[in-house]
């Protein structure tokens, strides 16, 4: 999938879902970022227990092992191709922490995929790259089978979570707010068809 973005210079970047045959691109992204590669994107995939006992080189080779066993992980980005972003979208029962967490337990029981990443390399920020890799995500999604997309947007400078998004790039992608009442952290969805 190729996208044009129409903030700062224009970007035209390619968006694929990671899977075996771009396992070395997410590795070439993971050892250039360290900050992404600290985590791995593990963190809501593995108990909050396992998360805290893992390494960062276990979590580096869980998520690869993910990849090799066919479970869906994510989108990268990539600008003159070499991977310039992530987000991670997989079904919601593969993320194990996140299914365990209260503040985001499940709005209700359809079958959906989640959102819970983002990392865009400090070159190409803030010129619309979250919001592309968003857009890939949801088509990857739909792509598999997909029928509803979430998100956990937060505020920026809230001190949460950060990566998961702004509220303001999920309402661009089609989300629509379904925060129960009395929740504090903000659930978004999209239908796909």
């Amino acid at each position: 999938m190729k996208a044009s973005l129409p903030a700062g210079p224009r970007l035209v970047l390619e968006f694929h879902p990671v899977t075996g045959d771009r396992l070395p691109d997410l590795v070439r992204f993971s050892e250039q970022h360290g900050k992404f590669r600290y985590c791995s994107c593990m963190r809501w995939r593995l108990r909050s227990t396992d998360f805290r006992r893992s390494t960062k080189e276990g979590r580096a080779a869980g998520l690869e092992g993910l990849i090799r066993h066919g479970t869906p992980v994510g989108v990268l980005a990539y600008l003159d191709g070499e991977p310039v972003g992530w987000c991670s979208i997989a079904p919601r029962e593969t993320y194990a922490a996140l299914e365990g967490y209260r503040a985001l337990a499940r709005v209700d029981d359809a079958p959906l995929w989640s959102v819970v990443c983002f990392f865009v390399d400090r070159h190409v920020r803030r010129q619309g790259v979250t919001l592309g890799l968003l857009r890939a995500a949801v088509e990857y999604a739909r792509s598999q089978g997909a029928r509803v997309v979430e998100g956990y947007p937060v505020e920026p400078g809230s001190g949460l979570y950060t990566y998961m998004g702004s509220p303001a790039t999920f309402r661009r992608a089609g989300f629509r707010d379904v925060t129960p009442p009395g929740r504090a952290r903000q659930v978004v969805r999209r239908v796909v068809t």
